[in-house]
């Protein structure tokens, strides 16, 4: 692919939890698209497998940067922050992804230590990364914040608590913070990336039906043998709100598999001014039928 046509040249990008899964599939097409690419994760086994296959594929122009982090400590993300400005001196993109599915059961059985734990990753340790960016992002007039989402956020996800808290609670914020930064040429939206065959995804069989319910068991076993939604949507959505063919889209949570999002930006103005893509309570009035005349 000629330079010319790529999306993302010239840009740093961080990707959390990119070690594997989604976020390893999204820095590998952020490197290919022209980004210099910031990659973090827990395991060094991990986050050093991904650093090889990335690094690969890099062209002269390009850098790339793997660094142990867990993003529930603050201690950890200020120390990335900073070595990602002594490389770069700016951040262009975050893809925010790393999160947990945390302890599966009923609310008064889970271990709560592990509860707090999925919270501390999946919205404290995400709200900090975006904080940090923000930081970065605000001199400079621009920035693209993407925010991983799931099924937690729009539906009750019984035995599965503190990943459905922590989902919407961080989808909400971003609603909230793209509304802080109105006028600031940052843009931030979340991802629902449909229901992926991941490391999460295998933890919920291992648990099994009398942990996790039949039905949310019943649910995953046949994702398994579909198998499931898959990346590329995800991937494909991600560089369409990391790049400028996303200019002026905010504030949204936006299913990769069922949103018809490649027309969005000929609907820019109709997305600016209306609470659609977002979490919010259906009226009555909207839903007549419901309860009858």
């Amino acid at each position: 692919m000629s330079s010319d046509n790529l999306k993302l040249m010239g840009k740093v990008a961080l990707v959390t939890g990119a070690s594997q899964g989604l976020g390893f599939n999204i820095a590998q097409r952020f490197v290919a698209e022209g980004a210099s690419v910031v990659i973090c994760a827990r395991s060094l086994v991990d986050l050093e497998n991904a650093e090889n296959q990335l690094f690969a594929d890099l062209r002269e122009d390009q850098q790339l940067l793997a660094l142990l982090c867990d993003v529930s400590s603050t201690v950890e993300v200020d120390r990335m922050f900073q070595q990602l400005v002594d490389r770069f001196g700016t951040l262009d993109i975050v893809v925010n992804n790393a999160g947990i599915y945390g302890p599966l059961g009923p609310i008064d059985e889970v271990n709560w230590d592990e509860w707090l734990q999925a919270i501390a990753i999946n919205l404290s340790g995400a709200a900090y990364v975006l904080r940090k960016s923000v930081i970065i992002m605000k001199p400079q007039g621009f920035g693209k914040i993407i925010q991983l989402s799931g099924g937690g956020a729009t539906q009750p996800h019984p035995f599965a608590n503190s990943y459905a808290a922590s989902k919407a609670a961080i989808v909400r914020l971003a609603e909230t913070i793209a509304e802080e930064l109105k006028g600031m040429g940052i843009e931030i939206n979340s991802i629902a990336p449909g229901a992926l065959n991941t490391r999460l995804f295998e933890q919920i069989l291992e648990a099994g039906p009398e942990t996790v319910g039949q039905s949310f068991y019943d649910r995953t076993l046949k994702q398994k043998e579909t198998g499931g939604a898959g990346f590329d949507d995800a991937v494909d959505l991600s560089l369409f709100l990391a790049s400028s063919a996303s200019d002026g889209i905010s504030g949204k949570l936006i299913s990769a598999v069922w949103d018809k999002w490649v027309g969005f930006p000929g609907q820019i103005n109709a997305l600016a001014s209306s609470d659609i893509f977002t979490l919010r309570r259906i009226t009555e009035q909207e839903r007549p039928t419901v309860l009858g005349k």
